[in-house]
């Protein structure tokens, strides 16, 4: 069974499943999963608890001796893997899936791992300890949906946030859900229940927000020109040198080109994207912004892109941040200061 985080509460009310998966890049929401699984066997009888740390040349038959034996001081224990990469090898595949089998009696078994891709989450041991058991997937929280988590998570202090303070809040601490939490703690503490305006937040928050390349080019597609602009002075604040966004920019540039050639010979959008192996997550965002210019204006960027390049290895004059900036505001449909690109549709 498939669950999401925020769902984990009211499942654990009705009864321990004998295996738990939680997996995923959101290292705060792992955390807390976890933990939610480990306080609600403790309650349940679980005493005993036996962690493994799955590395390189693990023996799996410590998993098997540890789950054929009767436990010495407990009646009831957790036994819980951890498996930082997803790849369990051929050993543990075997493992998981003997132990799903024929669970031993009174014992829960706790994996906890990393992000799975589309591969693992095929793979047997994965298929079967989700159909038997409980898995959690916890993604990372999107700037969109931020400021709702922010709100629920004050709720049980009494702490009830305006629209703007939760957003101004999320503005702040937006790819950094740890220093997110650790800030609402500290509001919580310093305001005390009630309502919570944009002041609170202004006068104790720092501007904790992590950004990576990614978040950067899809800000741009979704034609967002300020969060855009706001991600590249993270970036640059994170030491983020600029070939690296370069070539992230002309990875996806030489995409778009490709893609919008497609659709000018009068291919589907849905047939273009699925071609060029866009994620079903950014394929609104992608198909979105194919429709802000026509081929030879993707051309013209990519071209432009050339020579930020050159800015950057010393080979062109210029400021490749400055550079930088211009063509991702022209890649989200909002240039500064300067005229649109020709051929704008």
């Amino acid at each position: 069974m498939q669950i999401r985080p925020d769902q984990l509460a009211v499942h654990l009310e009705k009864g321990l499943s004998p295996v738990y998966l939680i997996y995923g890049e959101e290292i705060l929401v792992q955390q807390e999963a976890a933990d939610a699984v480990r306080c609600s066997a403790r309650q349940a009888g679980y005493t005993e608890r036996e962690v493994f740390i799955v590395e390189s040349g693990f023996d799996w038959n410590r998993v098997l001796d540890a789950s054929n034996t009767l436990s010495l001081f407990a009646e009831r224990r957790i036994l819980e893997l951890r498996i930082s990469n997803g790849r369990p090898g051929d050993a543990g595949s075997k493992v998981l899936q003997q132990f799903m089998a024929e669970p031993p009696p009174d014992t829960l078994l706790l994996v906890i791992t990393g992000k799975l891709d589309s591969s693992q989450r095929r793979t047997k041991w994965y298929k079967i300890l989700e159909a038997d058991g409980v898995a959690v997937a916890c993604w990372p929280i999107d700037a969109q949906r931020l400021p709702a988590w922010i709100r629920q998570r004050m709720q049980p202090h009494g702490v009830r946030p305006s629209r703007e303070a939760a957003e101004l809040l999320a503005a702040r601490v937006e790819g950094n859900l740890l220093a997110c939490a650790q800030e609402i703690e500290k509001l919580c503490l310093l305001n005390g229940p009630g309502e919570l305006d944009v002041g609170a937040i202004m006068a104790s928050v720092v501007d904790s927000a992590r950004f990576d390349v990614f978040e950067l080019v899809d800000s741009a597609l979704s034609g967002n020109g300020g969060r855009t602009v706001r991600i590249v002075n993270g970036l640059k604040g994170e030491g983020i040198e600029p070939p690296l966004v370069t070539w992230a920019l002309a990875r996806e540039l030489r995409q778009l080109e490709f893609m919008a050639r497609n659709l000018a010979d009068g291919q589907a959008v849905g047939q273009v994207l699925k071609a060029a192996r866009v994620w079903q997550s950014r394929q609104a965002v992608v198909g979105a912004a194919l429709k802000r210019y026509r081929p030879a204006v993707w051309q013209a960027l990519l071209s432009r892109c050339a020579r930020i390049d050159q800015v950057t290895k010393g080979q062109a004059k210029g400021n490749a941040w400055d550079e930088l900036i211009q063509l991702l505001l022209h890649l989200a449909g909002s240039p500064l200061g300067l005229a649109a690109p020709p051929g704008r549709v």
